[in-house]
């Protein structure tokens, strides 16, 4: 049995349900009026020409106004702002005469007091039984909340444009620490270099440097550290100093290698291993003929590209040689070469054999190395510059296919003026 309030000094079980049905009633007793009055959104109706002919409470509620100051007094275009009466005028009207029915235009109202009332507005035409327009309908809802939440979100955008400009600032400014400002000179020599970045928003971990050692000899590297970022900058650091030092303290190319895998398997054993590819070059003026000597030590690294004088091309063979900051005592492969007077040599790295360019077929392949050497055919006989400006084009036209980081190198014995090409 259900307790009274006389049993219990409470309320009554079945209360609950009474006030649901209560209110429920109250709700079909709402009138049609006071829908239209205090409606969540503001109601206006006009005459063809804007005249308004009816206002809801709503609407006169958030400007401010009296219901005679507008009726049969103000048109709709009146309670805009300039901008947006001459929007109403050159788009808002014409638009609406054409289609019958235009919505989600926002606009700012200015209410009785000046202040302004961004909007959102929808505005159908009524027409009668004959299908000739009698008069607008148009809904209007208040876009305050998103205009803050839009303001917001531009202040935020805008914030992390300005933050992600100040990361390539930082980026590119690291970038170029990480390699020499300028080659060196070498009599006899022409020599060129190029980096190119293929994302500006991270580091890359390509390096390559030539710099003097004892009289008459130069040493060069290029290498490409594995990943990217601030990890990768920081083994890039090591690595480009750690072979300055040990080419200074022994420039026999193996011993220096060999001093840059003790020193990465050292500084990143265990878990976190780091590694890099790297080629590197003791240079020499040769003694008994024209030219220069080379000796190159490879561990890991792509072959080096030598274009001879007399137009042919090949890869130098440096088979078998072992990454370099993974075992402790890595094969490193290593190759004499004589460039004579017309010869080119150039290293990179592998950002540009692993490019992806457009197939024939519409889809993407990757650039290879076969396909480089007939580059260098086809280039064949050339100067460092020619070089350099020739892989500068080729990487261009890869666009958004280059998706490492590319470092090049280039070194030319130039010949006889007269064979020189123009």
């Amino acid at each position: 049995m259900a307790r009274t309030d006389d049993e219990g000094g409470g309320r009554s079980e079945d209360e609950g349900p009474v006030d649901e049905q209560a209110q429920f009633s109250a709700l079909l007793e709402d009138s049609a009026e006071d829908l239209y009055e205090h409606a969540p959104c503001g109601y206006l109706s006009t005459l063809l020409d804007g005249r308004i002919a009816k206002a809801n409470t709503t609407l006169l509620d958030w400007l401010g106004y009296r219901r005679d100051d507008l009726v049969g007094r103000k048109h709709f275009s009146d309670l805009l702002t300039v901008g947006g009466r001459l929007y109403h005028e050159t788009h808002f009207a014409p638009l609406l005469r054409m289609q019958g029915e235009i919505s989600g235009i926002a606009l700012e109202l200015k209410s009785a007091d000046g202040a302004r009332l961004p909007v959102l507005v929808t505005s159908t035409v009524k027409t009668g039984s004959d299908g000739q327009p009698l008069l607008i309908r148009t809904t209007i809802f208040d876009a305050r909340d998103r205009r803050a939440y839009e303001t917001e979100l531009l202040r935020a955008r805008q914030e992390a444009d300005r933050e992600r400009d100040r990361l390539q600032a930082l980026t590119a400014t690291l970038q170029k620490t990480l390699l020499p400002p300028a080659l060196v000179s070498v009599p006899g020599l022409d020599v060129a270099a190029h980096y190119h970045v293929a994302s500006v928003d991270e580091v890359g971990g390509d390096f390559y440097d030539l710099f003097p050692l004892a009289a008459g000899t130069w040493g060069l590297f290029l290498g490409d550290v594995c990943g990217k970022g601030a990890a990768a900058a920081a083994i890039t650091s090591l690595a480009r100093y750690t072979l300055r030092a040990a080419a200074v303290y022994d420039p026999d190319p193996v011993a220096v290698l060999g001093n840059l895998n003790a020193v990465l398997t050292h500084e990143y054993s265990g878990d976190d291993p780091r590694f890099c590819t790297v080629v590197f070059g003791l240079l020499a003026p040769d003694p008994d003929r024209a030219g220069f000597r080379i000796v190159l030590a490879s561990g890991g690294h792509p072959p080096a590209l030598l274009m001879r004088g007399d137009g042919t091309a090949d890869f130098l063979p440096t088979p078998g040689g072992q990454l370099i900051g993974v075992l402790p005592d890595p094969q490193i492969a290593t190759i004499t070469v004589h460039l004579a007077p017309g010869d080119t040599l150039l290293l990179h790295t592998d950002g540009l054999t692993e490019a992806h360019t457009d197939a024939a077929a519409g889809g993407r392949e990757r650039y290879g190395d076969d396909a480089f050497l007939d580059f260098g055919r086809a280039l064949a006989p050339t100067t460092a510059s020619e070089t350099i400006s020739a892989v500068v084009g080729l990487l261009d036209s890869f666009g958004s296919g280059v998706d490492d980081d590319t470092a090049v190198l280039a070194i030319h014995v130039p010949g006889p003026p007269s064979e020189e090409r123009q």
